[in-house]
């Protein structure tokens, strides 16, 4: 079932965070070891706020009777406190009012925590301690997690379990030296699976879209018609790309099976009409959908120019073509979508909403429609057997080597190009680049070290990143250059080898860099930030920029009490990039220098070698002496200095010169780390200045690593390009399936390949033949290998010749959906119908044993009236197998394996098995024109190891029935035969 959440509303029955009732006897143990404590600071809670937590293992004093706790601890779990007294208390019940659908996580400290009846089921699902807190004479449920595991718990909550997170984070108040400090806090965040920004559990090779489903009125149920117009809008918010289309009811379930949503956002008048069109074709697909109501406000989208729309597009070797910006005006329904889809940014990412530019619009591209349907029988994003990429054709066809262009794969897959300009400039890059390997070879090795730089943007346009980012986003330009050197250096060889170059060869590779922009001036600024700094690979702390942690910004400026005096700092940025940093260095260096003269006077003058200029939180700014009975005593005897702590083998002193000294040492480090957060944030902000062309380049980037991999694939594969037609034909030779050719090529075995031929006079093909034969391997093969034409990519033929399909359909394999009440047989019937209400002259359409699961007669009916819609209305290319023999005979087969009369444009092909004398047989699985009338069922069932007896029964079975006619046998005949069939079986022994 999918998640519903209504934005703003109360909880419903299946968001109740209420914790479950444990029946079991547990004592309260107080004082006893805490598993978890939370370090609230007592400034913020009340006298009488004490902590206590349940535990079922604490032993019971000798002596004391034994209490029962059933009633105290239902008490506990159903009690409702009165208003707290405490600042953390009002701030938590305020953010719980103001956000009832999440989970609010709070932090306190170095930990996040959850109170109240949210805190059961928070410590449910996270598998960690359920404890209590006393607030005004109430026990408050809470449990919470350190803080370093946020993303994991995050990971629990919203990616497994769908789950709404409210963060609320804590920002300390400025206050007076000796004072204790107090903080502000507030939600900046609400997590949903579809508003995952950079949490490392978010899938690198996958889009993470919010997809949104908007409509200018929406009709009643009853009125409601397929025709419908409905508009879409769906974003990454991790990458930035937006995209909008118009729609139908129709057509809505397919789009959302393609685009693969993690959320969908509607229109909260939808939130109690679940027989709504919209609704259904949500509940078919299970995913996590929200309600809110569209905004009075509008909310504005950047309109900049083409530069915007190309680094979302998935045609940018064709931008100049587009309709000028100025032109492109949305439709009233995706407005409406766009507008539901920016509410719901605002209310859920608050302080990290992003910049949003304008949207690509997907209907100003052709595309190829796939419905549900095939998507999930073709196996193009997910294989049905391990439910996950493996046995994909995703997996299959994948030669990428960066995260964005496997994302890019992955959209190319599902949403092939009708466009036969868009699809030979694709397959011209495959072919340049297939025929050139070393130059293939330099550029893979080039993009492998690039960074996806369209997340690390949108990181940045959302407030967030670090230096390790600035670092990749200069690199990431610097290897782009770097690719565009390696393709004019092998232009300019191979003008040196040939004499002169093809212009037509590298015109698609010249439309694609040209588009290119020069960054060289931003990389070379991060460069002289970061020059000579050594950046984690984790980043730093300037991951958020928020205002709790501009205190880490700064290094400290001396080691703990334990450690030996520091000498060196992790500065964040290269200390000569600004004047104002060489000044704050420059004047650092001389108080580390007078911090060195004094210390070393001090051991001199006092003949201490084991004293040291130390600071800690505790003691701050003091004089150790770690071997205090040897070096002590001078020290001890000058006024200058006083003992502030003492052990057996060190002492502690203060001392008015190091205090002045180490206070200016810290001032000028807080100045510093101010001035490199400012030189952080203008660096960030010259990134998001340049996020058009940064976008757009790596969108360029990403075509190159995909059409790379085409040519990959082709050499490892042995594809060959195929030739796209405008117009209805389909010519396949020796063509293979790819997914199931590398299966066979893994285990030692080799595929047999197919030809399939279509053309005005026989452009419908009926397909008999044995089980396990490769009806239903021929039939997919034929379709994925138009699948990757359009893609771009070569297929995996000796020849091929493909005119556009404009919608691919398929009904192959089918189970039943026992929760909606549908059987195999009519879910079947379901996409059958689909297919012969939606199928065009262009469309190329599979079809597989259509009336199974139903009387012989039933089958044989609805398939001929299947073949017969498809032919006379349709008209499109189709490939129908079939076990209905009679229905050659009803189509007319001819001895030239030709239909007769009004079905003269219908051919006849089948496979076979070739047995030998000694009754071993083996499947030929090559495809020659006629009608094999024998299924030879009773052949898979002995391969599947039934029992000799049982496939002896169901061999003379079947030999009467052939001979006698199972149509012209009445009952008492079929009686007769299962009883001499029983008897036989008998007589025979096991």
């Amino acid at each position: 079932m999918p998640t519903s959440v209504a934005l703003g509303l109360p909880l419903g029955e299946s968001d109740d965070f209420s914790p479950q009732v444990k029946t079991r006897k547990r004592r309260v143990a107080k004082g006893a070891a805490v598993n978890y404590r939370s370090p609230i600071a007592s400034e913020e809670v009340d006298d009488t706020l004490k902590e206590t937590f349940i535990d079922e293992d604490a032993s019971i004093a000798p002596g004391k009777p034994k209490r029962r706790r059933k009633a105290k601890v239902d008490a506990l779990e159903h009690a409702t406190p009165r208003q707290p007294r405490n600042q953390l208390a009002t701030e938590i019940l305020e953010n719980l009012t103001k956000f009832p659908h999440c989970i609010l996580l709070t932090r306190v400290g170095q930990f996040y925590e959850s109170y109240f009846d949210q805190a059961g089921e928070v410590a449910r699902l996270l598998n960690i301690k359920l404890t209590s807190r006393t607030w005004d004479g109430h026990r408050i449920l809470m449990c919470g997690f350190p803080y370093m595991h946020l993303q994991k718990s995050l990971k629990t909550l919203v990616q497994q379990n769908a789950r709404f997170v409210a963060l609320c984070e804590e920002f300390p108040q400025s206050s007076a030296p000796g004072v204790k400090p107090t903080f502000d806090r507030r939600v900046v965040r609400v997590i949903t699976p579809g508003t995952l920004i950079d949490e490392p559990f978010l899938n690198q090779y996958e889009n993470n879209y919010l997809l949104s489903v908007g409509s200018t009125n929406v009709p009643e149920d009853l009125e409601a018609s397929s025709a419908t117009p409905v508009g879409l809008a769906w974003i990454d918010v991790s990458t930035g790309e937006f995209f909008t289309k118009d729609s139908s009811y129709e057509n809505l379930r397919d789009d959302i099976v393609r685009i693969g949503p993690r959320e969908i956002v509607l229109s909260k008048e939808l939130a109690d009409r679940p027989n709504h069109p919209i609704r259904m074709a949500i509940l078919e697909e299970d995913t996590v959908s929200s309600y809110i109501s569209p905004s009075t406000t509008s909310h504005t989208i950047q309109l900049t120019d083409s530069v915007a729309r190309a680094s979302s597009s998935d045609n940018v070797t064709s931008v100049g073509e587009d309709v000028p910006i100025k032109r492109l005006v949305f439709s009233d329904h995706e407005t409406a979508a766009i507008d539901l889809l920016t509410t719901y940014l605002h209310a859920n990412l608050l302080e990290h909403m992003p910049r949003l530019s304008l949207p690509s619009r997907e209907g100003a591209e052709k595309r190829m429609q796939i419905d549900s349907h095939t998507i999930r029988a073709l196996e193009i994003k997910e294989g049905m057997r391990e439910g996950g990429v493996t046995g994909s054709l995703l997996s299959v066809v994948k030669r990428t080597v960066t995260n964005s262009g496997t994302r890019l794969l992955a959209r190319w897959l599902c949403s092939p190009s009708t466009s036969l300009s868009e699809v030979n400039a694709r397959q011209s890059l495959v072919a340049f680049f297939y025929a050139r390997p070393h130059l293939r070879d330099d550029l893979v090795e080039h993009l492998q070290r690039i960074d996806d730089a369209t997340r690390i943007v949108q990181k940045f346009l959302v407030g967030r990143g670090d230096a390790s980012d600035l670092s990749a986003i200069s690199s990431t330009i610097s290897i782009w250059s770097s690719i565009k050197n390696r393709i004019e250096l092998e232009r300019t060889m191979e003008e040196r080898e040939k004499g002169t170059i093809v212009p037509e060869d590298w015109a698609s590779l010249d439309a694609l860099t040209s588009r290119m922009d020069d960054l060289a001036g931003l990389s070379k600024r991060i460069t002289l930030a970061l020059e000579g700094i050594k950046v984690d690979e984790d980043g730093d702390p300037m991951s958020t920029g928020s205002e709790e942690e501009t205190a880490s910004l700064v290094p400290d400026i001396a080691p703990s009490s334990e450690s030996k005096p520091q000498t060196e700092y992790n500065w964040t940025i290269n200390p000569n990039f600004s004047a104002e940093l060489v000044a704050l260095h420059s004047e650092l260096d001389g108080f580390l220098r007078q911090r060195e003269q004094l210390e070393r006077r001090l051991q001199r003058d006092y003949d201490a070698p084991s004293l040291s200029l130390r600071s800690s939180p505790m003691q701050g700014f003091h004089v150790h002496v770690a071997r205090a009975r040897r070096d002590a005593g001078k020290v001890k005897a000058s006024p200058e200095f006083t003992v502030v702590s003492e052990s057996n083998s060190t002492s502690g002193f203060f001392h008015r010169g190091w205090a002045s000294l180490g206070r200016r040492i810290m001032e000028t480090n807080n100045d510093i780390g101010a001035a490199e957060k400012k030189a952080f944030e203008m660096l960030r902000g010259e990134v998001n200045a340049h996020e058009d062309l940064l976008r757009r380049n790596a969108r360029i980037v990403d075509e190159l690593d995909v059409t790379l991999g085409f040519a990959n694939l082709a050499a490892e594969m042995r594809f060959t390009r195929p030739t796209v037609k405008e117009d209805q034909s389909l010519h396949v030779v020796n063509g293979r399936h790819p997914t199931v050719e590398l299966g066979l090529l893994s285990s030692g075995r080799v595929f047999t390949p197919n030809t399939v031929t279509f053309s005005p006079d026989s452009r419908l093909h009926i397909i008999t033949g044995p089980n396990m034969a490769g009806k239903s391997t021929l039939l997919r093969q034929t379709a994925l290998i138009a699948l990757l034409a359009q893609t771009g990519s070569f297929v995996p033929a000796d020849h091929a010749t493909v005119g556009l399909v404009d919608r691919l359909f398929s009904r192959v394999g089918a189970k039943d959906d026992l929760f909606r009440d549908r059987s195999t047989f009519m879910v079947e019937m379901l996409e059958t119908a689909e297919i012969l209400q939606r199928a065009t002259p262009n469309s190329l359409v599979i079809m597989d044993e259509v009336g199974r699961g139903t009387t012989v007669k039933d089958g044989l009916a609805i398939a001929f009236a299947t073949v017969h819609h498809l032919y006379a209305m349709n008209q499109s290319r189709v490939l129908f197998a079939t076990h209905f023999h009679e229905l050659t005979d009803m189509l007319g087969n001819s001895p030239d394996h030709k239909g007769e009369g009004a079905f003269q444009n219908i051919g006849f092909f089948c496979t076979d098995v070739d047995e030998t004398e000694d009754g071993h047989f083996a499947y030929s699985h090559r495809l020659r024109p006629g009608v094999n009338r024998d299924s030879h069922g009773l052949k898979v069932a002995q391969l599947a190891g039934m029992p000799t007896s049982a496939v002896a029964v169901a061999r003379d079975a079947l030999s009467w029935l052939k001979n006698n006619g199972s149509a012209n046998s009445n009952s008492a005949d079929l009686k007769a035969l299962g009883q001499s069939l029983v008897s036989a079986a008998s007589a025979t022994p096991i």
